[in-house]
């Protein structure tokens, strides 16, 4: 018999908000404008296989689609895998698709950081691309793979704030492995409703996810 996760208490208005509340007070959500097309870069194809299985629970969570190419990029979510920051201006072509890659990789060892994402969207604010880097250190090297691989895909198929989940994860442990928050997926399905627009940058956005959160309960 499956367990699912513990219910909880749907999200208020101010806490939706919040999750798309920036450091800076800037009000700004977006989702994917178009099919997710990912390519996993550094680890073993069973590794692979377990992210872009999370890529698609969440697609299927969302109806949202997946596709075998960019018409534009050809993939549009990569996902790269490194042991050092100093391996990604290593990597062929990267530097072309992240001009600031030198920069970048200086930060990220300064912060001692250990993932990093980088957003691109289309000419109405959509997602239309996301590069996730994962350093993989001693903490993250503990995280059970179908964990880490829902966690950062969850974190890559909203355009969440940079402070949304400091304090509490997107994910429950369910016995001895890792859900997504019920809460968390209701939120998410109704980002991806289609009367709702792919971009928004004033808060009241908020309230019309929060009435979506409601009819899911």
């Amino acid at each position: 018999m499956t367990e699912t996760p513990p219910s909880l208490a749907p999200l208020t208005p101010e806490a939706i908000e919040a999750l798309f509340t920036r450091a800076d007070g800037q009000f700004l959500f977006a989702r994917w404008g178009r099919p997710i097309v990912p390519v996993v870069f550094g680890v073993t194809d069973e590794t692979v296989g377990v992210l872009k299985g999370a890529i698609e629970a969440l697609c299927v969570l969302t109806s949202h689609k997946m596709a075998e190419t960019d018409p534009e990029l050809g993939a549009n979510m990569m996902v790269f895998f490194v042991r050092d920051w100093s391996e990604l201006p290593e990597t062929p072509n990267l530097d072309r698709l992240i001009p600031e890659l030198g920069p970048l990789t200086e930060r990220l060892e300064q912060a001692g950081a250990n993932q990093y994402r980088i957003f691109r969207f289309d000419s109405d604010g959509a997602i239309k691309a996301c590069f996730t880097f994962i350093r993989m250190d001693e903490h993250l090297a503990d995280v059970p793979a179908e964990t880490l691989a829902l966690n950062q895909m969850v974190q890559a198929m909203v355009l969440w704030s940079d402070t949304a989940f400091q304090d509490a994860s997107p994910l429950a442990m369910v016995g001895d492995r890792a859900a997504l928050r019920p809460d968390i997926a209701d939120l998410m399905r109704a980002s991806y409703d289609p009367v709702l627009p792919a971009m928004a940058q004033d808060s009241s956005h908020a309230l019309r996810l929060f009435a979506r959160t409601g009819k899911l309960q």
